[in-house]
């Protein structure tokens, strides 16, 4: 397309800016709205008319209004919030931001802003962040995506002061179900298992494939009796598959797990590092397998201590 230039073969910018893909606009040090290019009819569905006059912060998302503040407050030339459409919706915004300064006072003027519609981007950028915190045979969270909710809710837990459990669980004999049935078989019964977590967990529970054939749960604000009748339960639940294991040990026909249950209770005092619940967990499986396997082990982690104990 050929581009429109004035008589004196400057380009003519107005044509460009009306035209442009991205919403560009031009505001106070208010953020009223001065001017705004109709491409936020195409994109938002508000009419230029309805939005001059208007703070551009009353088109942002209210749950991302923090981060254009704390852009703000940084400086930031360039910050990612979703607007609110005409309609209800919301839409990913790429948000580029230019203060101009006054040429005499050097203090700031007014601003410039150009808005990218880039919600295809931030879907695909999510499927890929998804797919990187997901185990693929399982469908769970990954060792990763585990050791990121562990930090965030022993942040919470000490925040607010109450309790956390963990339950660490491991298919028992695993490696003799593999050797007798195969590998396909020894995935379809991971599969299995782990469908049959994730139906016995509460929906604020966090599930993870740890590694191998064990499997994580996080129970937020669960003291240590709701930890072991969750853990219960999860046993019942995977005995209940019936999948046929000859080598079980111990007279077992079928598949079982054992679990470590670890408790840190922070109502009276806080904790270092979330490690402690981790370690805790491990050595009560430790315990539940030498035990004889198919049962549930507990340790606490008392406020103010690092330590686990039964």
């Amino acid at each position: 397309m050929k581009v429109p230039r004035l008589k004196d073969g400057a380009i003519d910018f107005q044509y460009l800016v009306e035209n442009s893909a991205d919403i560009l606009c031009y505001a106070d040090m208010n953020r009223v709205l001065h001017y705004i290019s109709p491409a936020s009819f195409r994109i938002l569905g508000w009419s230029v008319e309805e939005m001059l006059g208007r703070s551009a912060d009353d088109f942002v998302f209210a749950e991302d209004i923090p981060l254009l503040l704390q852009a703000r407050k940084n400086k930031l030339p360039v910050v990612r919030v979703r607007m609110c459409r005409k309609d209800g919706s919301t839409v990913w915004m790429e948000n580029h931001i230019r203060i101009v300064n006054d040429a005499v006072t050097g203090e700031p003027r007014e601003v410039f802003l150009s808005m990218r519609d880039i919600a295809e981007q931030k879907l695909m950028e999510d499927k890929l962040s998804t797919q990187a915190l997901t185990d693929s045979l399982t469908g769970l969270g990954n060792r990763r995506a585990f050791d990121k909710d562990l930090e965030r809710e022993w942040k919470r837990t000490l925040r607010e002061g109450s309790q956390i459990s963990l339950l660490l669980l491991d298919i028992d004999n695993f490696k003799a179900f593999n050797d007798r049935y195969g590998h396909q078989a020894g995935d379809d019964c991971l599969r299995a298992v782990a469908d049959a977590v994730g139906a016995a967990v509460r929906d604020t529970d966090i599930v993870a494939r740890y590694g191998g054939e064990e499997i994580t749960i996080i129970l937020p604000s669960t003291g240590s009796e709701g930890a072991v009748d969750a853990a219960e339960k999860l046993l019942s639940g995977i005995r209940s598959l019936r999948i046929a294991h000859e080598e079980g040990g111990e007279g077992e026909c079928c598949v079982t797990a054992s679990v470590g249950v670890a408790t840190a209770d922070t109502r009276h005092g806080g904790m270092k590092m979330p490690e402690a619940l981790l370690l805790a967990a491990d050595r009560a499986l430790y315990r539940a397998k030498h035990s004889g396997r198919d049962r549930v082990a507990t340790m606490v982690l008392p406020a103010g201590e690092d330590s686990p104990r039964s």
